[in-house]
């Protein structure tokens, strides 16, 4: 400082008071800092909120029109279904009854086949068991499927068989082996050659006209196959009176069509038009609140920075004029007031002898 100081116990008196107001300042600019803190918190929070229903109002809402629309497709999408599965059973309806119809002639035929051919059996007296498939696999096959199981039949029986046996025997030797199959040959040999001599050599006319009856029956069911498999494969579907369910199917879709076109349309008319209304209506609902807060919270941050201003010019005013000459440790109101008391008590006559004896006292 330029000029000395005069009034020792004065000054000490104006460095105390410049403290306790700096001190002021500063606990006034902490709670400014607070309240801004707390009002930036609710304003935030309100922000939040203010997002937080906007956006659970908006879920709802397309939730509630896709609920809508997504019922009706259901709906429509089961009678479709209904529709479809009428369409395809009255479909397969139609497709039996024409195989129904151009095999009848075919099917009578084998009937009467099958007829002649017990009458021929029983006139013959040929034993029932003849007329099947595995007799004469084994004893007039004709064809893939008799010369297949005969085959197999032979197969079973020498292989099979024989190899089964040998390997549920406790003990395995090549004579047990041979032993079976020598047993083996001779049983069903004697069975068979017993069945042949009883029977295709007492009846070998009435047999070969079996086999012949057969082979008719087998040509006609292969013509049947053939039809049968050609009516499935047929596209055209113009014979099985299907009009009234594809007429009530293209209904069904085209009203399918235009509610998924509905459905998308609510929706894209939401997202521009209703949701920015729905928006503004719950910000502007709680736009007072928003408004007070901010305005509060911008009235508290003017505070501090006003605050703050005050407290940087106090302390460099402070600085300049006190702590330069006092010495900064001795800044604090009550160290103050005991060198102001030693100076007025006598104890000292300047503020250097005072934070002198100060010391000396301390230590």
């Amino acid at each position: 400082m330029a000029q000395p100081i005069t009034d020792q116990v004065g000054f000490l008196g104006e460095a105390c008071r410049a403290v306790q107001e700096l001190s002021a300042s500063r606990n006034l600019l902490e709670k400014f800092h607070q309240e801004k803190r707390h009002l930036e918190k609710e304003l935030e929070a309100e922000r939040k909120a203010v997002a937080d229903d906007i956006s659970l109002t908006i879920k709802k809402r397309i939730d509630e029109i896709e609920g809508t629309y997504d019922k009706e497709i259901e709906r429509e999408q089961d009678a479709l279904k209904r529709m479809r599965a009428k369409r395809e059973k009255a479909k397969n309806q139609g497709v039996k009854e024409r195989i129904e119809e151009e095999t009848v002639e075919l099917k009578e035929n084998n009937k009467e086949l099958r007829q002649q051919m017990k009458d021929v059996f029983r006139q013959e007296r040929v034993p029932k068991f003849c007329n099947s498939r595995l007799y004469y696999a084994l004893y007039l096959p004709g064809g893939f499927r008799e010369w297949m199981l005969l085959i197999t039949v032979i197969l079973i029986v020498f292989l099979v068989l024989p190899c089964g046996i040998y390997f549920l025997l406790p003990e395995k030797t090549l004579f047990y082996l041979i032993g079976i199959y020598f047993m083996t040959v001779v049983i069903f040999g004697s069975i068979y050659i017993l069945i042949y001599n009883r029977t295709k050599m007492r009846h070998l006319s009435a047999l070969r006209k079996g086999r012949t009856i057969r082979d008719l029956i087998k040509t006609n069911d292969r013509k049947m196959k053939v039809i049968i498999n050609s009516i499935k494969r047929d596209r055209d579907e113009a014979s099985y009176d299907l009009e009234k369910f594809d007429d009530e199917i293209a209904r069904i879709e085209q009203e399918l069509t235009d509610i998924m076109d509905k459905k998308r349309e609510a929706l894209n008319t939401f997202d521009k038009v209703t949701k920015t209304i729905i928006s503004d209506e719950i910000a502007d609902g709680r736009k007072d609140i928003l408004t007070k807060l901010t305005k509060d919270y911008e009235e508290a941050q003017t505070s501090g920075k006003e605050a703050e201003i005050r407290v940087k010019e106090q302390t460099l005013f402070i600085n300049d004029n006190y702590t330069s000459y006092i010495g900064k440790e001795f800044m604090i109101p009550e160290l103050l007031d005991e060198l102001a008391d030693m100076i007025r008590m006598g104890k000292a006559t300047t503020i250097g002898e005072a934070k002198t004896l100060y010391s000396s006292l301390k230590e």
